[in-house]
């Protein structure tokens, strides 16, 4: 990201620079997505091992998981309310401060042989709660902090930042839980957050003015759903990812390490392919990097055929060697939808009301992940695990074809940028964000963790495919 010039005056001297179109929001932005997402990959690592440690059971785990999950979803739509309502820098720093304060009591109770089932599952849902706020208000700074003729190359950059801090963290995280245990990884995590807090604490925020009084938080919130029912590119889309992320994280978190475990040779090979997903979410980033596809849609929801072919490669199975090149083919895929879907919101929503909008693309992105992992064992007792992993295949397929009957998807084209827009080193109108998500419209592929941002255009190695 930044570039050798040599000095203007002796011609032996050299210093960096940052490109133009990164300036002191966006370098802010990514540093603290990337210092937040480094220390939550290890996070959830350590989480589960931490209650394993006290002598739970698998069941305990996931009983943490979604004590975590529950407040996500019930607060995400007032947190968007809230973040279009107050400066969202603010929220992003005190949602910040919450997952700090939560995660670090974690880390003591953990490190003093005191952790009881109880207590960190609350801890967990305050971390929840952390990231409902967060996630909306988050997902328009970055978008806001560059001007729309960079803003691919800038939201590529940003999301390899973060994938890359997802892989590098998980490693990590990983090796530092078996050598000093999850206590320390949680505290860890804990500082994690208190750096990125302080990182947004300095975005150059000074000329944006204050928001306008409105009349409350339902009125807020029933016109952010007019701007989501009034697209139709935008609710087919969101729709399509409620069911798409689903059955993705279905198929990858209940079956896949099931077959993997018959099929495949254990956990070893289907760590590997995890891996590969997320090198090739790097991959596509770099892609993106490059290219400017006209045809910001329609370009991206033909990406998504690919999410099909990994519950497809479980249910043949194929060899490891070819599920790790479908798993590194999926990646890139994904991350190629993912930035055109950020394009496509920062080009078409108005800024005042993008995080009621992110909000609702969010709840729609997780709302019934629950539901559906909670349904993978009985669908499987039902019709086996063959069949249910070819009709999560089906379902991508059939969807996704169906989202490209919507003329709005198949005519959204990028629109030359009317003049400079001198976002490049400040926050332009009051927004403010991060990014997978994949969460796709989406990462990880999108689980809400640390500073992920996975609605239907996120994708990280821990969300939905959003």
């Amino acid at each position: 990201m930044l570039t050798p010039r040599a000095d203007d005056r002796d011609g032996t001297r050299r210093r960096f620079r940052r490109p133009a179109w990164a300036g002191r929001n966006y370098t802010l932005l990514t540093s603290a997505a990337v210092v937040a997402n480094l220390g939550s990959a290890g996070s959830l690592i350590a989480a589960a091992f931490a209650v394993l440690g006290t002598g739970g059971s698998a069941t305990d785990v996931g009983l943490v998981a979604t004590a975590r999950t529950i407040p996500l979803v019930v607060f995400l739509l007032i947190g968007g309310a809230v973040a279009d309502r107050l400066p969202r820098h603010r929220v992003m720093v005190a949602a910040n401060a919450l997952n700090c304060v939560s995660q670090g009591l974690f880390a003591v109770l953990v490190l003093t042989g005191e952790a009881r089932l109880w207590q960190m599952a609350v801890l967990a849902a305050l971390g929840g709660t952390g990231q409902a706020f967060f996630a909306p208000a988050s997902e328009g700074m970055v978008l806001s902090s560059v001007s729309g003729e960079h803003a691919s190359r800038a939201f590529a950059f940003f999301r390899m930042s973060m994938n890359g801090a997802n892989i590098g963290g998980a490693a990590l995280g990983g090796a530092l839980v078996a050598a000093v245990g999850p206590g320390w990884v949680l505290a860890v995590d804990a500082a994690a957050f208190a750096v990125a807090g302080a990182l947004r604490a300095f975005l150059d925020v000074h000329h944006i003015p204050g928001r306008a009084p409105t009349a409350g938080l339902l009125k807020d919130l029933r016109d952010g759903w007019r701007e989501v029912i009034s697209r139709p590119w935008l609710w087919a889309v969101v729709g399509q990812f409620a069911v798409v992320n689903a059955v993705v994280v279905a198929a990858e978190a209940v079956y896949g390490p099931m077959v993997a475990e018959e099929h495949l040779g254990g956990s070893r090979p289907w760590g590997l392919a995890l891996a590969a997903f997320g090198a090739g979410t790097v991959g596509g980033a770099l892609l993106m990097m490059r290219l400017k596809p006209r045809r910001i849609l329609l370009t991206g929801i033909l990406c998504v055929f690919p999410l099909a072919l990994p519950s497809a490669a479980l249910a043949v199975p194929v060899p490891v060697t070819v599920l790790l090149l479908v798993m590194f083919g999926t990646g890139i895929a994904l991350e190629v939808f993912g930035v055109m879907w950020m394009v496509a919101l920062h080009q078409e929503i108005p800024e005042e009301k993008f995080s009621r909008v992110s909000s609702y693309d969010w709840f729609g992105s997780l709302a019934i992940t629950p539901v559906a992992t909670a349904l993978a064992g009985p669908v499987q007792d039902l019709i086996g695990r063959t069949a249910a992993l070819w009709g999560c295949s089906a379902l991508i397929a059939l969807l996704t074809a169906a989202v490209l009957c919507v003329p709005d998807v198949r005519r959204l084209t990028r629109r030359r940028p009317a003049a400079a827009s001198g976002l490049s080193g400040s926050v332009s109108a009051e927004t403010g964000t991060e990014g997978d998500g994949p969460a796709a419209p989406g990462g990880d592929t999108a689980s809400p963790v640390g500073d992920t941002v996975a609605p239907a255009g996120g994708g990280g190695a821990g969300s939905p495919a959003r």
